[in-house]
């Protein structure tokens, strides 16, 4: 079930709480001693970074998929670690990643050093709005001080995301993953009814279905869910396929589940049909089409997201990580006055940048 650690830091009591959690996640994710040690490292960093820089923030450690699949094979989960603020944000991002950088009277070796330890680190803020840092430990160390290793030749989308579980819970009821089968790049995300562990249930049941029937188009990986889901109470499922042999993408829903779709054009929505998969299925599921290109970007997300979020207007937004792009869509349509309502969740596909970096 998807165990996530939703970690309030707004005392220095939280660091430790979140060095624990991180080395929970690092255990769940199989990791040896030194890097789960480095997970450790670099959730404390971030946690005493949110307090120094921001007065205070968020701190989500999960296991999940990398952010690239290598085809044809299982792929190991990593330790995700997303430090969420609405602080005063960043004037030089840069600057600040830099060793020796700080504007806390400290030795300003924080960022760095979890850009050097972490399998896949990133970090967007915006000057009054806020910062997002990302950071992935796998169970081998790349090593920053070398260049990153190019995607696997034939990957042209990453995909990413964040899970907020309701009121601090230990399980989400939403879950998303993906896979891949030969040219086809499959992307769901579930929010089995209710929250707490019977609706995480269902949604686990979703991600195990979608393993084993991600060759299918999306109209038929529903249907797969459906009866796979009756012993569960059920789930709003959505899924998008993208083929890269034709460069379409293809996408079916059933239930609450939203999705956004950024082409040259602008953001439009995918609609799905009224429905609980795994209880009361609709009698026909269309299936959506659009052509995917380098400018686009999918965000799908739970109903736990406002109903009326407005997508990131940041032009160069999709250069980023998937799971940095998911944490700010969840940044900006929250605030402290303004929280979450359920559990939460939010992937997103985007392409793969030229230079081929996860």
């Amino acid at each position: 079930m998807p165990r996530v650690w939703d970690v309030p830091v707004h005392d220095s009591t939280r660091v430790r709480d979140a060095r624990v959690a991180a080395e929970g996640a690092a255990a769940l994710a199989g990791l040896d001693g030194n890097r789960t040690a480095a997970a450790a490292l670099v959730a404390t960093e971030l946690a005493t970074n949110l307090l120094k820089h921001a007065k205070g923030g968020q701190l989500l450690i999960e296991t999940v998929p990398p952010p690239v699949l290598p085809a044809g094979q299982a792929a190991a989960s990593v330790v995700q670690i997303a430090a969420i603020d609405h602080g005063p944000g960043m004037a030089d991002v840069p600057a600040a990643l830099r060793d020796g950088f700080s504007t806390a009277s400290t030795l300003g070796a924080g960022l760095g050093a979890c850009r050097r330890i972490a399998d896949d680190f990133d970090l967007h803020s915006a000057p009054g709005r806020g910062t997002v840092a990302l950071a992935r430990i796998g169970t081998a160390a790349r090593g920053r001080s070398h260049a990153t290793p190019p995607a696997p030749a034939a990957a042209t989308v990453r995909a990413g995301g964040v899970n907020i579980p309701f009121a601090g819970g230990e399980f989400s009821g939403d879950a998303w993953a993906w896979v891949r089968s030969g040219h086809r790049t499959t992307l769901m995300l579930a929010d089995g009814l209710g929250h707490g562990p019977d609706a995480a249930q269902a949604s686990s049941a979703a991600v195990e279905a979608l393993r084993r029937s991600g060759h299918l188009p999306p109209a038929e990986v529903l249907r797969y869910l459906d009866a796979e889901l009756r012993p569960t109470r059920g789930a709003a499922v959505a899924v998008a396929q993208l083929d890269t042999e034709t460069g379409q993408l293809t996408f079916s829903g059933i239930g609450n589940i939203g999705a956004r779709l950024r082409t040259g054009e602008g953001w439009r929505p995918l609609l799905s049909r009224p429905g609980i998969v795994g209880a009361h299925r609709p009698t026909t599921i269309p299936e959506h089409r659009a052509t995917w290109g380098a400018d686009c970007l999918l965000v799908l997300h739970s109903d736990g997201l406002p109903s009326r979020w407005t997508p990131p207007a940041d032009a160069c937004l999709a250069s980023f990580d998937p799971a940095v792009i998911a944490s700010v869509t969840v940044r900006d349509a929250s605030s402290s006055a303004r929280p979450v309502r359920d559990d939460t969740a939010v992937a997103v596909l985007s392409p793969v940048p030229p230079d081929g970096t996860p």
